[in-house]
């Protein structure tokens, strides 16, 4: 069986007794020999929250993820719980008169079962303030684990080291039946986790792991190659293996249908105790003596196909299941984005082989399972075998009767109507080690550091490119190809008619090819992780989670979503992209053909062929094909396709078509439309339309654009407007600079005393308007008097009578404000000291 077996944890520490994972956060529970339980990060490494549980050792924890607790039994006897998130420890109490050497939690009830060196098993009911509810008794031996039936949670066994295995019910006190599983004592015990066997494997000191029947109470099969006591032994919940590890170092891999050993792991951690398994990721998490360490089986990606009718296959182990979407045709707007669809399935058939990958003929007819290094070629309706062989990889041709098999690294034979194609072979291809090889339009070969295109009936190269590609991709209409990377891909446009005329030419065709074969249509920074081809237009989805399309020369987003989903699909039928979760969940996306199509016709500069198609694209999509011609600067017909208002007058900004960007403007709410009027006013000021600006600075309110434009305009009934304006929004400095600019030195000085600024309002008066000095003292007094600075106040002097006294009162008053005594600053009346005042009147006699 051929699947990667890649390490993702290695953490050296004390001895690990046991290993849990939480179902949704990325982390590992341990419990360690020395009485500490560690909870790992398992993606970055880093152990995030340490417990000191016990001062003996931890023999088993599991969480209990619904109420954000773990729970962990150790050698004092103990049966501990912690919420994890607050390290608060919510209970703990002594469950056993004697080591607790296992636990399991059941999957839906408040019960927790623990197993002791007291030959008892018993359940505790946490909804009942951990009340004993019931005690297991029979085995004669040291208890050293437990398992709920997955097909049946009011059932569990047990795996003890009097050699027995034995299967209980919840509410009975007597084991249902009894197994004499091993010649040794039994360590582990695990049920098969699908519907379709009742299946259990063992593993004992017998150094041996054995696959029960446990209906018929009889052992299907016992496998040796272990040689030291086995710890554990598990069934995969994902893929058909066992996974066993042993007191000899080891992790054994075993084929669930064959028994056979397909890998051996050893990390040099001394002797394997425990074992967990993520079941949404293909993680295994193996404890051994010197550390933990977490291994990823395989690949994540489920394993389906889907043709372009929408009739979809994918493999569950080695069963093959189908289902239709044309059954689930939605009605218009009855399907949200992102919902799940409701999709019956049923299986029609099973296949030999552990399916790595599915590909259906381009017509849909035929199914090619790829896996453990064959390949089979099913009728995609009866599931009938119609031929099969040796491959790494598979290819169909367009034609749908020709295909290529990748049999090794060297060898890539053609097949024509089910036979081996004589004579023409590809040329070269036992020269270069190929990984992977992809149908379409060319053969696709891809290997360390490039790839390569051969047509299929010449079997010529056709191009050599020097790039590290995963996956290679051939648009439907056979112009265009897709080559991913880790990183990045690029879009390349073929040309045949280049590649005729070559050949035509009588040229010798090299190793590279014929370099004016493709040019490069768009590199794009982004990692791709599934794909195909609507026509020209490439559908993706990325590996942060983002499904899009790319059409001419840029990436377009359809739509985030918040899971690992897998495309299968586009049905025109339905206008929607069809995609899966690794638990084949369907979900689906709106995208119009209409608007592809019409990009499509406008890349093309077939703006006649793009006019027939506009009537029939949907309405609600109209915004987003105007925002496409808007990036491809045919901002007129953008503007006359958008039915967003704000987009149309930017548009029309953009034009200069300021009658439309007006008249939207005052179709926009109140409280809307300041913004619009002033962009509004900025476009018609740069046009040099100045009433137009003026009304538009007018309703946006912008005051001081409004100062600056009648200024220039000398328009005096509109500044005395503006002014009153200003004043009644209480932008006074605003207000002042228009009276002042109009000459009204009288309304400057009322404004000044109404704001409370009444020294300022002397000090203009004396400059500007000496009638209103008066006034103007008179309200400095009484501001000066209403602060309770009635000295201050009187020693501020009528201006009328004596300028002296006033000048001083001016100068103690701001000697005040500033914190300095009134000689200091010696204010003349104008703000200058006495010797610059006797200079200016020197200089005032002078002139």
């Amino acid at each position: 069986m051929l699947f990667e077996v890649n390490r993702k944890l290695f953490s050296r520490s004390d001895r690990v007794k046991a290993v849990d994972f939480h179902p949704t956060e990325p982390w590992l529970l341990t419990g360690l020999y020395n009485g500490t339980v560690n909870i790992y990060n398992h993606e970055t490494g880093a152990i995030v929250k340490t417990f000191e549980v016990a001062e003996v050792p931890v023999r088993c924890v599991k969480f209990i993820a619904r109420k954000n607790w773990f729970i962990a039994g150790s050698d004092d006897f103990q049966l501990r719980v912690f919420n994890y998130n607050t390290h608060e420890k919510v209970t703990a109490f002594e469950a056993h008169p004697d080591y607790i050497r296992c636990l399991t939690v059941h999957p839906t009830a408040s019960i927790v079962l623990t197993g002791s060196d007291d030959m008892t098993i018993k359940a505790w009911d946490w909804e009942k303030g951990w009340k004993n509810v019931q005690v297991y008794e029979g085995h004669t031996h040291y208890i050293m684990n437990l398992a709920f039936n997955p097909k049946d949670s009011n059932t569990f066994a047990s795996a003890c080291l009097d050699r027995t295995v034995k299967m209980w019910s919840i509410g009975a006190t007597h084991a249902n039946f009894t197994m004499d599983a091993h010649e040794k004592g039994v360590n582990y015990v695990d049920f098969y986790p699908g519907a379709d066997k009742p299946y259990l494997v063992t593993c004992g000191d017998d150094k041996t792991v054995k696959v029960w029947d446990y209906l018929s109470k009889s052992c299907v099969q016992t496998m040796e190659g272990h040689t030291n006591n086995v710890s554990f032994a598990v069934f995969h919940p994902n893929l058909p293996v066992i996974v066993s590890g042993a007191e000899d170092g080891t992790v054994k891999i075993w084929n669930a249908a064959t028994y056979r050993i397909e890998n051996t792991l050893s990390y040099s951690l001394e002797r394997a105790w425990c074992v967990g398994l993520r079941r949404d990721a293909n993680e295994v998490a193996v404890g051994f003596d010197e550390g933990v360490v977490i291994v990823k089986l395989g690949r994540d990606e489920p394993t389906l196909s889907m043709d372009p009718s929408g009739k979809l296959i994918y493999t569950r182990n080695h069963d093959v299941v189908s289902g239709n979407l044309q059954t689930v045709a939605p009605a218009e707007g009855e399907v949200e984005d992102g919902k799940r669809v409701p999709l019956s399935t049923k299986e029609i058939g099973s296949t030999e082989i552990f399916a790595t990958a599915l590909i259906h003929s381009p017509n849909g007819r035929f199914v090619t399972v790829v896996g453990d290094g064959e390949y089979i070629i099913y009728t995609a309706l009866a599931w009938r075998n119609k031929s099969f062989g040796n491959g790494l990889s598979f290819a169909w041709a367009p034609d749908n009767n020709t295909y290529a098999v990748l049999e090794n690294k060297v060898k890539l034979k053609i097949y024509k109507n089910f036979r081996e194609r004589p004579g023409t072979g590809m040329k070269g291809a036992g020269h270069w080690g190929i990984d992977g090889i992809s149908g379409g339009t060319l053969l696709s070969a891809r290997g360390n550091g490039f790839v390569l295109f051969w047509d299929w009936e010449t079997g010529e190269v056709v191009r050599r490119i020097d790039v590290d590609a995963k996956e290679i991709h051939w648009s439907g209409t056979g112009s265009l190809v897709a080559i991913t990377t880790a990183d990045s891909f690029y879009i390349l446009r073929f040309d045949r008619d280049a590649y005729n005329a070559k050949l035509e030419a009588g040229e010798e065709i090299t190793d590279e090819g014929v370099e004016e074969a493709f040019d490069v249509v768009a590199d794009v920074a982004e990692v791709v992780k599934t794909a195909k081809w609507i026509g020209d237009c490439f559908i993706y989805t990325t590996a942060n989670n983002r499904l899009c399309y790319f059409i001419g020369a840029e990436s377009y987003t359809v739509s985030p979503f918040d899971r690992p989903l897998y495309l299968l699909g586009y049905m025109p039928a339905h206008n929607r992209v069809y995609l899966a979760d690794k638990d084949i969940n369907v979900y689906s996306y709106s995208l119009s053909l209409a608007v592809v199509e019409y990009q499509t016709a406008v890349l093309r500069d077939d703006m006649d062929a793009a006019a027939e198609i506009l009537p029939s694209i949907p309405k609600d999509q109209l915004n987003k094909v105007a925002r496409f011609l808007e990036s491809k600067d045919l901002k007129e017909l953008a503007m006359s396709i958008t039915t967003d208002p704000d987009h149309k007058f930017d548009l029309a900004l953009q034009l200069q078509d300021l009658d439309t960007a007006h008249s939207i403007a005052r179709t926009v709410p109140e409280s809307e439309a300041q913004p619009k009027w002033k962009a509004l006013g900025d476009a018609a000021l740069s046009t040099w339309q100045f009433e137009l600006a003026r009304e538009a600075f007018g309703k946006a309110e912008d005051l001081s654009a409004l100062l600056l434009l009648l200024l220039a305009s000398g328009d005096r009934s509109g500044l005395e407007g503006l002014a009153a304006q200003a004043e009644t929004k209480g932008q006074n400095n605003l207000a002042f600079a228009t009276r002042f600019q109009l000459g009204d030195a009288n309304a400057c000085v009322d404004l000044l005393i109404n704001t409370q600024r009444a020294p300022e309002a002397a000090m203009f008066a004396r400059t500007y308007a000496p009638s209103q000095a008066t006034n103007a003292v008179d309200a400095w007094k009484a501001d000066l008097t209403s602060k309770s600075r009635s000295k201050l106040a009187d020693s501020v002097a009528h201006p009328n009578f004596n300028t002296e006294l006033f000048e001083e009162g001016w100068a103690d008053s701001i000697a005040k404000e500033q914190g300095s005594a009134p000689e200091a600053v010696a204010i003349n009346g104008r703000g200058v000291s006495e010797e610059d005042a006797e200079e200016d009147e020197e200089d005032e006699d002078e002139s």
